[in-house]
């Protein structure tokens, strides 16, 4: 078994990438690092550096191991803490989601930390891809996203589901497909997977939306329906996003004849241990949503 000690030296080695400060760091002796590195090279059997006088770089399998080790060394500091605070009700909870959901599940979880003075919501928006990368490098404990993840290192399990609108502005009363090419589509970090879902359930002309100019983008989940309002094109969001707007006289918004809702799935690391606050949290959002 690889040495922790070694490792953690080494990985903090190349972070710092000078010998001298490494060693101030660690509260150890330059001659230490250096042997801690020649130790685990040979544990390894494998050359990890390549040395240039005072400098260094790394060989490919020092890339390697650091790419892996650095992610070891990460995981288990973040056991270790957890089995000394495993609280369903305190402790800090990272979560990301599009914005989409996020702004129904960001203000649940508010309430909850409300109730609950030592639990701390680390909460960001990101689209689904991001939210799934962010799982898989150990950025987030939770990720609610709209899109089954791909990644090996996330798990996931549907937890909901959310219905998708077509929102013009107020002056559409019927959204025919010439209508939706001569308008324009507002798009979102989002907006290609939703029209995909809707808009193929909807209109026999769709194939994909490059079809339909693009008269605007917004990366904001608040500021996406502003273009639409001034008549600058239509967009699909789930119904959360929509029924946030402030300004709903400005906007139509239509259920089409065939329906589609997105499901929504929680996802989290499966090499992580699931800590208690998780649970509490998911069980928090999946009272909000559609079975």
């Amino acid at each position: 078994m690889m040495n922790p000690v070694w490792l953690h030296t080494f990985c903090t080695l190349v972070e710092v990438n000078h010998f001298t400060q490494t060693a101030e760091r660690l509260y150890m002796t330059q001659s230490g690092v250096s042997q801690h590195i020649k130790k685990l090279e040979q544990q390894v059997d494998c050359a990890l550096l390549e040395r240039h006088g005072k400098t260094f770089s790394l060989t490919i399998h020092g890339q390697n191991l650091y790419q892996k080790g650095s992610l070891l060394l990460k995981e288990w500091q973040y056991l270790e803490q957890q089995l000394k605070d495993d609280s369903p009700t305190s402790g800090v909870i990272k979560v990301q989601s599009p914005g989409s959901c996020g702004l129904q599940f960001y203000q649940q979880m508010l309430t909850l930390q409300s109730e609950h003075k030592g639990l701390t919501i680390d909460y960001r928006f990101a689209p689904n891809i991001s939210v799934e990368q962010a799982i898989a490098n150990h950025k987030a404990d939770i990720g609610f996203v709209t899109q089954e993840p791909t990644l090996g290192e996330v798990s996931n399990y549907k937890i909901g589901t959310e219905c998708l609108l077509l929102v013009s502005p107020r002056n559409i009363k019927k959204p025919t497909w010439q209508t939706l090419c001569d308008l324009g589509f507002i798009a979102h970090p989002d907006g290609q997977h939703h029209a995909q879902l809707l808009l193929s359930a909807n209109y026999p002309e769709f194939e994909h939306i490059n079809q339909i100019k693009q008269t605007g983008f917004s990366n904001q989940i608040s500021l996406i329906l502003e273009p639409v309002c001034l008549g600058l094109g239509f967009t699909v969001l789930p119904a959360n996003a929509v029924s946030t707007f402030n300004k709903p006289d400005l906007i139509n918004v239509h259920k089409l004849a065939n329906s589609v809702n997105e499901n929504i799935y929680v996802c989290y690391h499966r090499n992580r241990p699931f800590l208690k606050r998780m649970n509490t949290v998911i069980e928090l959002i999946k009272t909000s949503l559609d079975p």
